[in-house]
């Protein structure tokens, strides 16, 4: 063979999703010769022919789905007149990659659905395109022997696929079949298995309007007929959850038509390799009202398994799907935990015995401004890789959405999840997943960052790792995370969210925080108020309400936060009192606003403060709750593109717990690019104290001047 030969190094997202076996049938395809092998964290490709431009092309353009491709270096080598293409041995060592669990892709489905397949019915059918992943994996390298399918030996006929560079099952370590994998089995609440079909007895259950557990991908899952009330009132009453929104599962596209108005951006998202649940528009009356009450928005996900995909297609009404846990605890993931944790909540059990290793909830997202984001890390997304030059370190995140991330050689690595740290079982599934992390990605931390309060879980928890110490301040950290996510070292960062304690002692929320290279200054903030309770204050709406209206309270702590300015608006106009989730109040809030009114209400800025108090006494005058609500939010929304005037800043970021608000983010983001800005918003992270962890490390790298312990006062 003649022509040039080229070596091609790709990284990225680009091991356990099938990449190898697609450049082996590319190569073939254009009669190229070399080989393909993984190394370390990467591919590396040598390719030899006249057509090796159309291979680069391709390889770019036609990869497998789940792959995510960073970097493609290329340069030319030594001709080897290869005529052949062969997929060659791993080379051990270099930075692994763990790569996220896959819902179930087109072709496996297709497999599951088909009479004539092997796998007809098998509710663990797999490939290199699809399956578990990061949830079954016991130690690196990513192999069968290394994960939690060691204990199923492969059959003659998976054996066979598994060794076929041209079958997509080619290294797919966790395939089986029926005649050697993992089975069903079906419970009652005590644990005494029933006798019959496992799915048959499930959708029986579902049908009789019974709460079913399933053991899912990363871990069990609540599931409920979405349409009965009296069934969901059951489900909410034995979970304590009583107003929190619940997500609703899907037979697939077709059957969310009824439900929701999906745009096609997000048909993309609920059918991607991630499947997370995303937040679309919901329409009214398909489903019981109590699913989501007061809220024209809904959790909406498709089947992630080939199990979901069986059960959905039994029963044929869309499900609630919520995690199968208690209240404030983590995901179950075992079998004996399940059936004793979550007995007082279901009636039946569908179970397995492929064992889960680590929890992964499912992962949340919207489109927000046209593009994906991801608003809770979990199920597809986790660990996120993201480049970063910083020292070894490990950031143990927030108190609340925490999630904590790693910083080694030139990456950080965003872990899962973890949830709120309200009890020990939390800060234990803190421990296990910043273990995970250090053990997965060979790494040896020499310091580690949190947050600035001391009280916080996480502070604690970082205090046991026998390392050096640096609290982060909250809001940088939010903003730091943004910025790094964008690669950008200079902009104007507006961080708004419930609360995180600054610098000075005073709990911050409404800040306008200005990055320059390292250099870092708080350039505006929320006209601060006193806020009696903090904890109290964030459970009922009015308490932020009185004290806006000036109730005293000589010694509580200031707050500039904008997250109570909410809760205070939302129980001004009698939309919210006690809040039963966190954000209860704001999200009624949005939901009242009335989308055609353009007017806002005054947000002066007076020396460095936005001073609420003009448009509280506007909204005691205003007769219509929807244009209060609509003034309140497009004030917020120009005080953003006044204060950036102030500062000139080209770039504007904004994150924060507040910007989850599609309404006031797509109005800020349309506001600042007409007066010439350019924002940007979390995307890959989320704008929530998910995001904390990878701020706090970015806040190591370039010796940033961000605040890192509270000053006496």
């Amino acid at each position: 063979m003649s022509g040039l030969r080229l070596r091609v190094v790709v990284t990225g997202a680009v091991q356990g999703v099938g990449f190898r076996p697609f450049v082996w049938r590319l190569a073939r395809e254009l009669s190229l010769g070399g080989h393909v092998r993984n190394e370390g964290g990467a591919v590396i490709i040598e390719v030899e022919g006249l057509r090796t431009d159309e291979f680069l092309t391709r390889l770019g353009h036609e990869h497998p789905r789940a792959a995510r491709v960073d970097h493609v270096a290329v340069e030319p080598c030594e001709p080897r007149s290869e005529s052949a293409f062969d997929i060659r041995e791993s080379h051990e060592g270099g930075r692994p990659d763990v790569i996220p669990d896959l819902a179930t892709c087109p072709d496996c489905l297709h497999e599951l659905l088909d009479p004539a397949s092997r796998f007809h019915g098998y509710p663990f059918v797999n490939c290199t395109r699809c399956g578990p992943r990061y949830s079954i994996i016991e130690r690196v390298p990513y192999d069968r022997a290394h994960t939690t399918m060691a204990a199923f030996a492969m059959c003659a006929a998976c054996r066979a696929e598994y060794e076929n560079p041209a079958n997509r099952r080619f290294h797919a370590q966790p395939t089986a079949c029926p005649a050697c994998g993992p089975a069903l089995s079906f419970s009652d609440a005590a644990g005494a298995p029933c006798a019959g079909s496992p799915l048959a007895l499930a959708a029986a259950a579902l049908r009789e309007g019974l709460i079913l557990a399933v053991k899912g991908l990363g871990g069990f899952q609540l599931l409920a007929d979405a349409t009965r009330a009296d069934v969901v009132a059951r489900l909410r009453q034995r979970k304590h959850r009583p107003d929190k929104p619940l997500a609703v599962m899907v037979r697939d596209l077709a059957a969310a038509q009824p439900l929701a108005r999906i745009s096609e951006a997000e048909a993309e998202l609920l059918q991607s390799p991630a499947a997370p649940i995303v937040l679309v528009a919901s329409k009214a009356g398909a489903l019981a009202a109590n699913v989501a009450p007061g809220l024209p928005v809904l959790g909406l996900m498709l089947p992630t398994t080939p199990l979901h995909h069986l059960l959905l297609r039994a029963v044929e009404f869309p499900v609630v799907c919520t995690s199968g846990n208690l209240s404030e605890e983590p995901l179950c993931i075992d079998n004996a935990e399940a059936l004793q944790r979550l007995g007082v909540v279901a009636d039946r059990f569908l179970l397995h015995n492929r064992p889960i290793r680590r929890a992964l909830d499912d992962s949340v997202a919207r489109v927000m401004d046209g593009a994906p984001q991801v608003l809770r890390l979990a199920r597809g997304y986790a660990p996120l890789l993201l480049p970063m030059a910083g020292p070894p370190a490990m950031a143990v995140g927030a108190h609340l959405k925490n999630a904590p991330a790693l910083c080694v050689e030139d990456r950080a690595i965003v872990g899962q999840h973890v949830g709120d740290l309200e009890n020990t079982l939390a800060i234990d599934a803190l421990r296990q997943t910043a273990a995970d992390l250090r053990q997965f990605f060979h790494a040896v931390p020499e310091v580690a960052a949190c947050d600035l309060h001391p009280d916080y879980g996480s502070t604690r928890f970082a205090a046991e790792l026998g390392l050096p110490v640096l609290p982060v301040q909250h809001h940088a950290a939010h903003a730091l995370a943004c910025l790094a996510e964008h690669g950008l070292t200079c902009a104007l960062a507006v961080v708004w969210d419930g609360a995180g304690l600054g610098p000075d002692g005073s709990i911050w929320g409404g800040e306008f925080l200005h990055f320059r290279g390292t250099r870092f200054s708080r350039v505006a903030h929320l006209l601060p108020f006193r806020l009696p309770s903090g904890d109290a204050a964030a459970r009922d709406a009015r308490r932020a309400l009185a004290a806006l209206e000036g109730a005293q309270a000589p010694a509580a702590p200031f707050c500039s936060s904008v997250g109570r300015l909410f809760d205070g608006f939302a129980a001004l106009l009698g939309l919210c009192g006690p809040q039963s989730y966190e954000g209860q109040a704001a999200m009624l809030l949005e939901a009242a606003v009335a989308p055609d009114c353009d007017d806002a209400y005054e947000l002066p800025l007076i020396n460095g403060a936005l001073d609420w108090r003009p448009m509280l006494a506007a909204a005691r005058q205003e007769r219509d709750k929807g244009i209060a609500a609509a003034k309140f939010h497009n004030a917020l929304a120009e005080a953003i593109v006044a204060v950036a005037r102030t500062v000139g800043e080209q770039r504007v970021a904004l994150c924060g717990g507040c910007f989850q608000n599609r309404y006031l983010t797509e109005r800020a983001l349309r506001r600042l690019r007409e007066a010439g800005f350019t924002p940007v918003i979390p995307r890959l992270v989320p704008p929530n104290d998910g995001a904390i962890a990878l701020g706090q490390l970015a806040a190591l790298t370039g010796d940033h001047d961000v605040p890192r312990r509270t000053r006496p006062h």
